[in-house]
């Protein structure tokens, strides 16, 4: 049964895909870009000599189709921590407050001011409401209680990043949206004002209030549909608020570019970064939990924070199997591991004790 919806999945992914248009100039807007080629009309991934080999498309769509899973999907239920307006109200406002939602999507009050990164509050990552990667968990927050968002921070566009039922919910409550290059025609096909949205390439730079906004480099792809691969941007984040400097790496692979972005951005508080939905199959767009742990060392930042994982099923490792891995590597190597439960508040510069809360459950 399982395998039968999945296949019908991939068949609505093909239904989904426009047909393919025929050759077009490239939009003049993106070619001073050093990440876009004019060759043909799409983003590149910055240089790696060490890059691994990655499987066809069609050997990874063969082994979803027809490889078993084991332990993907958890049997017990994943703790939630639920927070209401008062709740979020009563958050320090001289502080800068981390919320995880789940999966990639985190909640931040910054010295009293709300933004979002990837939010997902939908049930699945997918282009239908029937079908795709289902949620464990619900949201800590309802989309009712988001509060009236000063910015909201995408990565790139994946269903798992950028979801449409949460950008149509909450498009009336975001000033502005931060975006990578190509993002902004994303959002504005779904309803949000041109004049709210600002797109960025690697590098730069934007002062918003007291937060300062920086567009980092990533190893990664894009594209919505089986036609449209890299016509749009990726990107990490730096994110900094008072003193304190946030990291979001988003999605991405291991390469030496993470060595400059910890240079450049400056010492960083807190890096949050992505441990999940890796395989060997595809090793140049995900890291693996031991390469997540290096990338992390290359930034050179305090504290490690462990994102992707723990809300869908999207690879065929067990879904404790980032956390695991990750807390017994940091634990070898005296890092400072941030593994919060889904609702949990961290709050930068105050004491936590960490815990382990995966362990135990099925």
């Amino acid at each position: 049964m399982k395998r039968i919806s999945l296949r019908c999945f991939l068949s609505l992914l093909v239904m989904l895909a426009p047909v393919a248009a025929a050759a077009q100039e490239c939009d003049a807007r993106y070619l001073k870009s050093p990440q876009f080629s004019a060759k043909d009309c799409t983003f590149q991934n910055p240089p790696n000599p060490d890059l691994k080999p990655h499987r066809s498309a069609w050997a990874i769509w063969s082994r979803m189709l027809l490889e078993t899973k084991h332990g993907t999907v958890p049997v017990d239920p994943v703790p939630v921590r639920m927070l209401d307006r008062a709740a979020l109200a009563a958050l320090d406002e001289q502080s800068n407050h981390i919320i995880r939602l789940g999966h990639s999507s985190h909640l931040l009050k910054l010295r009293g001011k709300w933004w979002l990164i990837d939010p997902v509050f939908g049930l699945r990552t997918s282009p239908v409401s029937w079908a795709g990667p289902k949620r464990f968990h619900v949201p800590p927050v309802s989309l009712d209680d988001v509060p009236e968002i000063e910015g909201l921070i995408l990565s790139h566009d994946h269903y798992d990043h950028l979801d449409v039922p949460t950008i149509e919910a909450l498009k009336e409550r975001v000033k502005r949206y931060y975006v990578p290059l190509g993002v902004g025609a994303r959002l504005r096909d779904y309803g949000v004002a041109a004049d709210r949205i600002e797109e960025f390439d690697w590098w730069q730079e934007r002062q918003v209030g007291d937060v300062h906004l920086t567009a980092a480099p990533a190893q990664h792809f894009s594209g919505r549909t089986l036609t449209d691969r890299n016509k749009t941007l990726w990107a990490a984040w730096g994110i900094k608020s008072g003193n304190e400097r946030i990291f979001y790496s988003g999605d991405s692979g291991y390469f030496p570019g993470f060595r400059e972005i910890g240079k450049r951005l400056g010492a960083i508080d807190i890096a949050l970064m992505e441990n999940g939905a890796y395989d060997t199959y595809w090793p140049t767009v995900h890291m693996s939990p031991e390469e997540t742990v290096q990338a992390f060392q290359d930034l050179g930042a305090r504290t490690l924070y462990l994102v992707h994982n723990s809300t869908f099923d999207l690879a065929f490792h067990t879904w404790k199997d980032p956390l695991e891995r990750v807390a017994a590597l940091a634990q070898k190597k005296g890092i400072n591991l941030a593994t919060p439960e889904i609702g949990e508040v961290l709050t930068l510069g105050k004491p936590r004790e960490n815990r382990r809360w995966w362990e135990g459950l099925r």
